[in-house]
């Protein structure tokens, strides 16, 4: 038995170049994805590899039982073929289904080469069962090559694209900024808008916005939460952004030149420093007003020297009435709507006022600086 085993093995490696081409035949014809890659010279070094695995796993049949299947070269190059097959964009589920056509091809034709040779069914249940743990065993590697290549490009890709966000919040030259969106493969936007969010609703929030959105990593000046910039999401389609946000605890910074998206952070944090939600462009006449508090608070005091010898609560009402004057456009019944009284203390106010700020009532630019002061 153990010559016709010798002799049967003899004769299948003589048949492995036949049977290489038989296996990639079989393969281009059942698995669409591979018909162009197994063409031309790709073709040839492909049965060539195919011929060395069927090779290497004869060589492990020649040993029988104690055959260490995860030790054999192939081992590796299915690992490398998994990696490939990855960088070529295709799926496990095609490779897989060339690693099984490959085996009931291969056993096909080696299993009847081994009943030409008289070997017994004991010898050919043995043989059956190495065909598929060898191809059990390539397929497994070729899988984990797979996976981790997706991953080391996964993060290697995600590396990059925080390399723009870090070039950009940081205020980097452009030509560093453009070098890195090169590198990553990332096309710039017309703009770029900031959105601050919680840090457990960033994965809801990636799935409804566009795939080409950075996210920040330890961005600077954000104490908690994180920071997503979010491309063309300008004009019409910042409703569409907003609607993502709602009742996510999310804020959108206006949208932004890609390469001025400093601005639309710095925005988005003083509107949450402030308090606002959702969007910082409803806000924009508080934002200025607070832009310098320090400023505007001195400018209030300034303003409002005529009324210092007052008594504070008869300032207060003077000033809330000066302010509802200059909002209103001095319409009298406006004003005492406004102010829950009647008219008449409307123009008794107003004569207060008149009397210690004279004709600067009347001046542009008193009136402008009284509306900032007060508004």
């Amino acid at each position: 038995m153990a010559m016709d085993l010798a002799a049967a093995l003899e004769a299948m490696h003589a048949q492995l170049p036949t049977l290489a081409d038989d296996v990639v035949a079989a393969i281009v014809d059942e698995v669409p994805s591979y018909r162009d890659a197994f063409s031309g010279p790709m073709g040839e070094t492909i049965s060539n590899a195919v011929e060395l695995a069927l090779g290497g796993f004869l060589t492990l049949a020649s040993r029988g039982r104690t055959a260490d299947l995860s030790s054999a070269p192939a081992v590796e190059g299915s690992y490398q073929l998994g990696r490939g097959e990855a960088r070529s964009g295709r799926t496990t589920d095609a490779l897989l289904s060339a690693y099984r056509i490959g085996a009931r091809v291969a056993w096909r034709e080696l299993s009847s080469t081994a009943v030409a040779h008289g070997l017994g069914a004991e010898v050919l249940a043995d043989f059956a069962e190495l065909v598929f743990a060898y191809i059990d065993e390539q397929s497994a590697a070729a899988v984990a090559g797979h996976t981790d290549e997706l991953a080391t490009t996964g993060r290697v890709r995600q590396r990059l694209l925080e390399r723009i966000a870090h070039h950009l919040l940081r205020g980097s030259p452009v030509d560093q900024v453009a070098a890195a969106a090169e590198r990553a493969a990332w096309t710039p936007p017309s703009t770029l808008t900031a959105v601050l969010l919680p840090e457990s609703q960033v994965r809801q929030v990636l799935a409804r916005v566009s795939p080409a959105t950075l996210t920040v990593v330890d961005p600077p000046e954000l104490e908690d939460g994180a920071l997503l910039l979010v491309p063309d999401a300008h004009a019409h389609r910042r409703a569409s952004l907003l609607r993502v946000l709602a009742d996510r605890g999310g804020l959108a910074g206006p949208a932004r030149p890609w390469l001025e998206v400093r601005a639309s952070y710095d925005r988005a944090l003083r509107a949450r420093a402030a308090g606002f939600e959702l969007d910082t462009e409803t806000h924009l006449v508080e934002l200025v007003l607070d832009a310098d508090r320090s400023a505007r608070d001195d400018l209030r005091a300034k303003l409002l020297a005529p009324l210092a010898d007052l008594r504070p609560g008869t300032a207060e009402k003077l000033a809330d009435t000066l302010r509802a004057w200059l909002l209103h456009q001095g319409r009298r019944d406006d004003v005492a709507a406004a102010l829950f009284v009647h008219p008449q203390t409307v123009r008794y106010r107003m004569g207060q006022l008149r009397e210690r700020y004279g004709d600067r009532l009347d001046d542009p630019e008193t009136v402008l600086a009284l509306t900032v002061a007060l508004g």
